[in-house]
């Protein structure tokens, strides 16, 4: 039973928008939320990787955050199908925050 319900859940979610001309709330919220989420993530990234010290590294993800925001929202919400606009907010998200907990718990030990 459980699995039948899956199944079509994916299935549903899976199939393309019937209209492009509206956007919809479930895209909005996930390219809003998803697009921040991976903007931030991906700024405490950047400061990890740069070499300098965190207190002069944070002027570049600060004038770049903005920008990598409004990217990230409109790659989510430009996708196909609302399964893939699940999977461009979650993939990335989960990708920037084991990588920066990887980084973080290295440097700690």
């Amino acid at each position: 039973m459980l699995k039948t319900k899956g199944m079509s859940l994916i299935k549903e979610l899976s199939q393309p928008e019937k209209s492009g001309k509206t956007i919809g709330l479930f895209r909005g919220i996930c390219a809003i939320i998803g697009g921040l989420c991976v903007a931030y993530l991906g700024m405490t990234l950047l400061i990890f990787l740069l070499p300098v010290t965190p207190g002069e590294s944070i002027i570049i993800p600060l004038l770049f955050n903005t920008f990598v925001w409004a990217v990230a929202a409109l790659w989510i919400v430009l996708a196909p199908t609302k399964l893939s606009v699940l999977l461009r907010s979650t993939v990335p998200t989960l990708g920037f925050a084991i990588i920066i907990a990887v980084l973080f718990f290295k440097g700690s030990v």
